[in-house]
């Protein structure tokens, strides 16, 4: 599992999933003269408002980390705790609108007020269910949770020497030549013009290619070389992955774990 593909959005699913645990301990009414019951003393509430949007998170979170999509009955895993997180929003909405539906056996038809464990309940359901659909969709849900390590860090593909072409993470910067004057305007100590990493271009027929690393602002697939519409491998934001081909505006990437295949959008890469 890779927790750095963990993005913003599944941050929030976990703190409200953690939200609605703590929310199933606490009172679910506020009355005088009766004892006042918590979620685990009813099994259909704690079921489905409780334990159904805490599964829904868990099956968010692990669908995220895992390298290859998993399926139940034809449905991604992620889409399912989806599911689950929506049936508790629904339950807990319709639960803090008629509390008594629930303990009617307890209390018959006295009157009583909610409790904090529903009000509470409510807002981690609401907010569990928002970031679970929100994620997909909004671009500042979807950046990485946990930042990426320093390029240097970055482990090596290949067992050989590391090339020392440009974006190559560690690589010493090109120094400017002895006795070159700098640019008016230009910062002292600073290289100059001709000292600075060329800009990236699509590579042209017979140029050189120097393979660097990069890192994706969010989840991509990666589609085999022999042009099959069936994304190999998902590159996630937070990951750094070896470009050791380009073709045309694509890059043909290596995975960490070895697998090569080509990165359609190159979009907002961030090189190292």
């Amino acid at each position: 599992m890779n927790i750095r593909s963990l993005t913003r959005g599944d941050g929030v699913v976990i703190g409200a999933a953690v939200l609605l645990f703590i929310a199933s301990f606490l009172d679910t009414f506020d009355t005088s003269g009766s004892d006042i019951p918590n979620a685990w003393d009813n099994l259909g509430l704690v079921m489905s408002m409780y334990v159904g949007g805490i599964i829904g998170a868990v099956l968010i979170v692990v669908a995220r980390a895992l390298p290859q999509p998993r399926k139940v009955a034809g449905l991604e895993l992620g889409q399912v705790g989806v599911a689950f997180t929506l049936f508790a929003a629904w339950t807990s909405f319709w639960t803090i609108i008629d509390p008594l539906g629930a303990f009617s056996d307890e209390f018959g038809s006295s009157s009583v007020d909610t409790g904090s464990g529903l009000i509470l309940g409510l807002i981690a359901a609401l907010l569990l269910a928002a970031a679970a659909i929100a994620t997909p969709l909004v671009p500042a849900l979807q950046a990485a949770l946990v930042p990426a390590p320093k390029p240097g860090a970055a482990p090596q593909p290949y067992g050989a020497q590391p090339p020392g072409g440009y974006g190559y993470p560690g690589a010493p910067a090109p120094q400017q030549p002895y006795g070159a004057q700098p640019q008016p305007g230009q910062p002292f100590g600073q290289p100059g013009p001709q000292a600075a990493a060329p800009a990236p271009q699509p590579a042209a027929a017979g140029s050189d290619f120097s393979p660097f690393w990069f890192a994706v602002p969010m989840t991509r697939p990666l589609f085999a070389e022999d042009g099959s519409p069936t994304p190999i491998a998902e590159l996630a934001p937070g990951t750094w992955y070896l470009a050791v081909e380009q073709r045309g505006a694509a890059l043909v990437a290596q995975t960490q774990d070895g697998r090569r295949g080509v990165l359609q959008d190159t979009t907002g890469i961030q090189r190292g």
